[in-house]
Order: C-alpha cells, then structure tokens, then sequence
C-alpha cells in the first residue's frame, strides 16, 4: 500500500471532503481487522484512518499538500500536527532540526497562528447540497416535492459515540480526563501557551476499549433520506432552497448542517421562460391572418381569447398582460407574448383551389412590402 495519503485512500488530490469520508468508510470496511483475512490489515486499517484524519482537517491537509508526505510526517514527529512533543533530534533526522521557532519546530508555529487539530466544543455539521428537478408548471404553481439523497447521519447503534453503548473505558493518560492539553513554548515573539484538544481521547477525557462495528467508530453512517420541500411559486432555474437542519450531523453535540437544494427546471414543449414572462407560438391559417379572427391561447390557468386583427403578418407578437409567471418575490405576474405563424396550407380541395385562384386573378398575387416590415419581422424573432 501506498504511503501517500491520497493513495491510501484511493482518491484524487482534489477530492471534496465527503468524498474522502466515502473512501474512508470503503475502506475500513475493507481493512477493518475483525472482518478481514489480510494479514496485513490492522497496519492497513491504521494507515487509512490516518490518511482520513489528516485529509478532513483542513488545517493539516493544507500543510500536506505544501509539504508532501515525507517532510509532513517529520514535522507530525516533532509535534507540528499531533501535539507529541520533540526537540528535534529524532533519529529520523528532522528538517527543521535546530530552527528559531523553538523545540517544536516549524510545525507548532504553524498551528499557533493557522490553527490545527479539533476544536473545542460542539460544532455544526457540514452543509450537504443536491439537485432537485421541476418542470415549468410546477415551478408556476410552487409544488411540495419528495426526493431521496444519500447524506450521512449519527450512527443509530452508538448515537454517534463511535463505541458501543456499556462499552468499557477508562481515563485518558494524555490529558487525565480533561479533554484538553495545555502546552508552553518559548517563541520568538515571547512564551506562548496553548490549550488545545487532546489528540489522543478527541476530546472526550475517556478511552474505550471497543469501536462501534456499525460506523467503525466514526460515529456516522451513510444513508438515503428521503424529504419533503415546499417549492416556491415562481423560483427560477438555478436558484437554491435551504433545508435547515438536514445536513451532515453536529459533533459534540453540535446542530446538523443545512442541505442546499438546487433548483432545476425542464425544458417545456410549448413555452419558453424568460425571467418571469412566458413565449408561446400559435399557428393561425391565411383566411385568419387577412380577415382576423379570436383564437383560444392556452395557459397555465387555462384557455384565454386573443384578437388576432385583419391583416397580421406571421410573425408578428401579440402581449398577454399578467399571463406570464408568478414574480418569487413581488407583486403581480410576467406577461405572455404570443407569436403568430401563419400556417400555408400543403393541400387544397377544388372550392379552396378555385378561390384561390380567383384571389390570384384578382392580382391576389402582387405583394406589397413596406420599408419597415422585415425590420417588424426580425424583431419578432
């Protein structure tokens, strides 16, 4: 197995955080020493746990990448990343043997100004985000959907401990049951203490002697959800919906994140959207467009008349005022243009053929074209 944390874990170097996680738990699984015939297993498992651990700290994954992973774990044996302490004489030889920053080298200093390990205290779950796809008439209306997404949550056999419930325990010897470490520098800018999380316990002052099988003491499990969302009337494409609260689980007590919810709108076979006014085409014969006529449009609140006047071109675009979609956070509604084409007919009876050609006779045939009616017509396009 690889030693590169990214390897380990089978990832890419620009994997999300819940990819990593994902990884993670198939991996476990794979390596856990309780289920695996590997002889190597549990040196697996301990590397892919740490492959997780450094990679979901946004602190330490940074420093990894900036390192790499050789140099990285020099700097995890002085004490930069996982609070052990050293003085930089390790046998292993150390790279920043012997720097101004003190006996614990680059990589406490790095911590007390970036930050690094678990903080203190309950802390809110990450937001989690999902498509959800609607057609038009939905999103004209506003509509409650159902819809399945595969999130994580506190594991159901531990309650998110990790361990299982009656397991045994004893006191950490790291921090003596505090949860916390308090541990003093001397640095260029003067003696500096610093309390932080016992890296050993994560904060919980306690060891235990079992993991949970179920989560493999991550203390969550991933499974499918399935939700209910009021869609508003009138929401656009692309726009997003917040689910407070069905995001990933808190730690230490902390709330779940949110779920975003991106919007998506279908394609419609009859109206096309343009902010918050609708477009629709009608096709009306040439007896309609000379002598003009009243036609039935369609809406989503169903069949409204259109005074379609003597002499219309095809193309021309007539407005529907108040007919278009609701405004998400207005008053009132877009309007509706309808789009005329005149339809030339592929086949005539002898009645239709006779006066057409009487029209035709009649000097039906000429065409007059003012200045201004092809820029009319590509307007209407």
């Amino acid at each position: 197995m690889s030693e590169d944390f990214y390897d380990v874990l089978g990832v890419s170097r620009d994997a999300s955080e819940e990819e990593i996680e994902e990884a993670y738990r198939e991996k476990a699984r794979e390596y856990h020493p309780d289920v695996s015939d590997d002889p190597a297993a549990e040196e697996k498992f301990k590397k892919v746990k740490k492959a997780k651990e450094v990679l979901t700290d946004e602190q330490k994954r940074q420093a990894y990448d900036r390192l790499g992973h050789e140099r990285f774990e020099q700097a995890q044996k002085q004490g930069g990343f996982d609070g052990a302490a050293g003085n930089g004489a390790g046998a292993g030889g150390d790279p920043f043997g012997g720097s101004p920053f003190g006996e614990g080298g680059f990589g406490d200093i790095f911590e007390q100004f970036f930050g690094g390990g678990r903080r203190d205290g309950p802390r809110q779950g990450r937001d989690l985000r999902t498509e959800l796809e609607i057609d038009l008439e939905e999103a004209y209306r506003g509509a409650e959907k159902q819809f399945t997404v595969a999130r994580p949550e506190r594991c159901p056999d531990c309650d998110g401990s990790g361990h299982p419930p009656g397991s045994d325990s004893r006191t950490c010897p790291q921090c003596n049951g505090r949860g916390q470490e308090t541990h003093v520098q001397q640095t260029p800018m003067g003696r500096v203490q610093q309390t932080r999380t016992c890296r050993r316990c994560e904060g919980e002052g306690t060891l235990y002697e079992e993991t949970c099988s179920t989560c493999n003491g991550d203390g969550v499990v991933r499974n499918d959800a399935t939700l209910s969302l009021e869609v508003p009337a009138g929401i656009q494409d692309g726009q997003t919906l917040r689910m407070s609260g069905e995001g990933a689980p808190g730690e230490g007590g902390g709330p779940n994140g949110d779920l975003l919810v991106d919007v998506r709108i279908a394609d419609h076979p009859e109206f096309e959207r343009d902010g918050d006014d609708l477009y629709y085409r009608e096709a009306i014969s040439f007896p309609q467009a000379v002598f003009g006529d009243s036609v039935e449009i369609q809406t989503f609140d169903g069949p409204v008349s259109l005074d379609v006047p003597e002499g219309t071109q095809s193309g021309e675009r007539f407005r529907l005022r108040n007919k278009g979609m609701p405004r998400l956070r207005g008053r009132g509604r877009g309007d509706m243009f309808v789009q005329v084409q005149v339809v030339t007919p592929e086949s005539l009876n002898q009645e239709q053929r006779e006066a057409l050609e009487a029209f035709a006779e009649a000097g039906g045939e000429e065409v007059e074209v003012d200045q201004g009616f092809f820029e009319r017509l590509r307007n209407s396009f």
